[in-house]
């Protein structure tokens, strides 16, 4: 089938290119965000031959195609500038609520940076452990290099986040970068440090820190969308080259640290002096307030203001702080146990490791970005327990009057902070309130619940499930013959799928074949026919044979997690391949070493167009040996 045609079809009636915001694909489909979905007609995008049907699912347009998606979309990326749907912040969405809204963009923004922050915690986590038995000194120049290994992703968090809020907002990531590099240049603090005023253009600039801050990039990034608009728009295209990104630096500076940057800074001050009014009159309060929006102070970076006091506080007198400290002892410990309760619930295998891994940072080092911008953020409901729990926890250390007499990020291995030189209770309030916090947090989330995401292979099912439902997939195989055979692509032992340990296979949801146990690490072609689909971790290789079988080879399983480490492919989406060609070599011992199984599925995924489809097993096989037989 001519794909370039198809994909010509379909874009036109999709009411063209200006009608398309954006595109991708997933196992089966391609999936458009559209300008207006209300000019498309169904019946028409059916009726292209290559396309198995539509559906209308969460803002996107979805066109069924089947394995040979991929070939589809490298033809329709021919016809137009689309962007990735992914990371468009356009098209049909679903109603929210501002608060809903807000979250969404920033954990989007945050998703892409979650391997450096989840690294980064974790390195904070071992200099802890390491100094804590004492295996390392906290004055080596191996603990000041690691440590800034550990810090450097917070400390300069603004920069990676310009990455991910520009393509949020599909502006030019390089201009933003310019712009978000003045707040962290050198000569910028030097200034902020020297407690100089600071003026620009004649307006005062607030003499802040933007290291470590999110959501003012996040705004910047939003507003520069418009200004980006605004400079093309009156710029004669002879100067655009120039005088375009001039205009947009000129113009984004002043608001950047006169406006934008500044608010966390300002709310900051203005939430310190609130609190610690509060505190003189109702401590109980102050804590309970300030330990429930910690997680929101620390997005827009307005805890900071609280920190020159905490620490005059803790070096002079009184010799102890009251507020920040002790608040955060709440919220990081609720954090951790938030995660732990995700962890558990979740049955996604890459959330669950996100979790488990973020509920250490935080409960061993008191680093809960992670656990903030990758799990209780992002899921919401988690967040809101996280919130709750605090406001208990700070409640119970209000009325307490609990103090911290080390100023040191608080976490479980970092109690000590809270053992007063002249003895008392201070220590098991500390422990009371760490123990209300990370009960209320986890028991919150458990109850609460949250949109639990479906691992790769799931989501692989429910499109095949999903496509077969739909008589155009009957309608397209045709050219079904009364029999088929499908040969064995590997040399080893060949078994029932009911002994593949994955309900996916053994329960035969993506299909009926076989399985078989490898003795020699390589995989060839089983039929005459296309390759339809690679996985770019080229562990599950499609081929739609020449009489309309379609095989689906899955070499281990969850491979996909090794990324294509250990397997070596001999073909590309799209090759002619005869029975017997070499598709994959892949190191037998490598994956049995790094936990995986190699148990090898051999599916017809389209058995729902057969009368039955018989599998030879429980015997020795060798390639191009009969596997599999389907009969209509």
């Amino acid at each position: 089938m001519d794909y370039s045609v198809v994909a010509k079809r379909i874009i036109e009636e999709l009411g063209g290119e200006k009608n398309v915001n954006s595109v991708m694909h997933c196992m089966t489909r391609l999936r458009f965000v559209l300008k207006d979905e209300s000019i498309v007609d169904d019946e028409k995008v059916k009726k292209i031959k290559g396309v198995m049907g539509v559906m209308k699912k969460g803002g996107q347009y979805q066109v069924i195609i089947g394995n040979n998606v991929g070939t589809c979309y490298k033809e329709i990326l021919k016809l137009g500038n689309f962007s990735d749907s992914s990371s468009s912040s356009e098209g049909t969405k679903e109603k929210k609520g501002i608060v809903t809204t807000v979250l969404d963009v920033v954990s989007g923004c945050m998703s892409g940076t979650m391997p450096a922050l989840v690294g980064a915690g974790m390195v904070k986590v071992l200099l802890v452990i390491l100094t804590t038995i004492g295996l390392l000194s906290d004055t080596s120049q191996t603990y000041k290099m690691l440590y800034s290994l550990g810090d450097a992703t917070f400390y300069f968090l603004p920069f990676l986040l310009v990455i991910s809020s520009a393509k949020k907002f599909n502006i030019n990531p390089y201009t933003l970068a310019a712009v978000i590099g003045v707040m962290l240049y050198p000569d910028f603090t030097g200034l902020v440090a020297s407690g100089e005023k600071i003026s620009l253009f004649g307006l005062p600039v607030a003499a802040a820190s933007y290291t470590y801050a999110v959501i003012p990039v996040i705004i910047m990034a939003w507003i520069m969308k418009y200004i980006e608009q605004f400079a093309d728009k009156i710029t004669p295209a002879v100067t655009k080259n120039f005088l375009k990104p001039l205009l947009i630096l000129i113009i984004a500076l002043p608001i950047a640290i006169v406006l934008v940057g500044p608010l966390g800074y300002f709310g900051g001050n203005i939430l310190s002096s609130v609190l610690y009014a509060i505190y003189d009159k109702a401590s109980w309060l102050a804590l309970a307030l300030m330990a429930a929006l910690m997680p929101l102070l620390v997005m827009t970076g307005m805890h900071w203001a609280f920190v020159p006091i905490a620490l005059i506080n803790i070096n002079t007198t009184p010799g102890f702080d009251t507020l920040l400290l002790v608040a955060m002892l709440s919220s990081n410990l609720a954090q951790g146990a938030s995660c732990v309760a995700v962890g558990l619930k979740s049955k996604n295998k890459d959330l669950k490791q996100l979790s488990f891994s973020s509920a250490i940072s935080a409960f061993l080092a008191g680093v809960t970005e992670p656990a903030m911008y990758g799990v209780t953020l992002k899921y919401k409901k988690p967040l809101y327990a996280c919130m709750f729990a605090g406001l208990v926890g700070g409640f119970y250390a209000g009325l307490t009057a609990l103090k911290c007499y080390v100023f040191a990020t608080p976490s479980a291995l970092a109690m000590v902070q809270f053992i007063a030189p002249e003895g008392g209770s201070n220590m098991r309030n500390a422990l009371i309130t760490a123990g209300i916090s990370v009960a209320i947090a986890f028991v919150g989330t458990w109850i609460l619940g949250f949109d639990d995401p479906k691992n790769e292979e799931d989501e692989i099912v429910e499109e095949v499930n999903e496509d077969n439902t739909l008589e155009e997939s009957i309608e397209n195989n045709n050219e079904i013959t009364v029999e088929s055979v499908v040969c064995a692509p590997i040399e080893g032992k060949a078994v029932s799928l009911k002994q593949v340990d994955d309900a996916t296979f053994s329960e035969e949801i993506m299909g009926k074949g076989a399985a078989i146990i490898p003795a020699v690490g390589r995989a060839v072609a089983p039929v005459d026919g296309v390759v339809s689909a690679l996985f770019e971790t080229k562990h599950a290789i499609g081929i739609t044979s020449d009489d309309g079988v379609e095989v689906l080879i899955h070499i281990g399983l969850d491979t996909v997690k090794l990324g294509g480490e250990h397997f070596t492919a001999h073909i590309k989406a799209g090759d002619k391949v005869k029975k017997g060609d070499l598709l994959v070599e892949f190191d037998i011992e490598a994956i049995k070493k790094a936990g995986y199984d190699t148990i090898t599925p051999v599916l017809v995924t389209n058995a729902h167009d057969y009368k039955d489809v018989l599998s030879f097993i429980d015997r020795d096989v060798k390639e191009k040996e009969e596997l599999l037989k389907a009969t209509r």
